[in-house]
């Protein structure tokens, strides 16, 4: 059985991160949970839920799965999988199997959950996420002849690739990065439906005008960015 570790960034997720850890399946070595400058019970409570904590005083959801990776990277267990998943208990984290499957059966190298319509909970993304999604989705379909279909933050990818790949962004841009690179370099992927359901409390990105303007900005960017190198 190949080792998976889960990395979850997660920013005053006190009354969900117990229950996301609750739900990771058994076949996952370590869930590292790492605390983005939260100012409630977010790490104490992952703490007694069973996750590594660590903490990233640095604001950014880029900047938190960069810190996940710094700390598997100094291990001495190898790792195989890595799998993202958030802290707001939106995703299901018992699907985890599925996205890991097609890495392990059939070497796929990444695997996106995709928040499809028909698996959607009413009102679990906001007007401004389904449409930068169909957006960004849509320039990666123009430019790179690209299958995806969203930008969902439930993704596994394996440890090796994901090293390959030399992620930078520090905020925003972190997820369609890694689609972007992965697209560039022809490497191999899919995207798996998954069901999504509203999260507990609010979202720091979409929940907010200025979150959701300066994500729609920063994926814009790395998308023309890669388009035109």
């Amino acid at each position: 059985m190949p080792k998976i570790k889960v990395i979850i960034p997660a920013y005053n997720e006190e009354a969900s991160i117990p229950l996301v850890i609750k739900d990771i399946p058994s076949i996952v070595d370590e869930v590292i949970v790492v605390s983005n400058n939260s100012t409630d019970n977010t790490e104490i409570n992952a703490k007694n839920a069973g996750a590594t904590v660590l903490v990233e005083k640095r604001k950014g959801y880029g900047f938190a799965c960069l810190k996940g990776m710094d700390y598997i990277s100094k291990q001495k267990n190898t790792t195989d999988i890595v799998v993202f998943l958030d802290g707001d208990y939106s995703d299901y984290p018992e699907e985890l199997t599925k996205l890991v499957q097609p890495i392990i059966d059939q070497n796929i190298d990444f695997v996106v959950g995709a928040r499809v319509k028909a698996l959607r909970e009413d009102g679990s993304m906001t007007t401004p996420q389904i449409f930068g999604n169909w957006l960004a989705t849509s320039l990666m379909r123009l430019f790179f002849r690209s299958t995806f279909t969203d930008l969902g933050p439930f993704r596994a990818i394996k440890y090796s690739t994901l090293l390959d790949l030399n992620m930078e962004d520090k905020t925003y841009g972190w997820t369609v990065e890694m689609q972007l690179k992965v697209l560039k370099r022809k490497i191999s992927y899919k995207e798996i439906p998954v069901n999504y359901r509203n999260r507990i409390g609010v979202s720091k990105v979409s929940g907010t005008i200025k979150g959701a303007i300066f994500a729609g900005i920063k994926i814009l960017t790395w998308i023309f960015k890669y388009s035109f190198k």
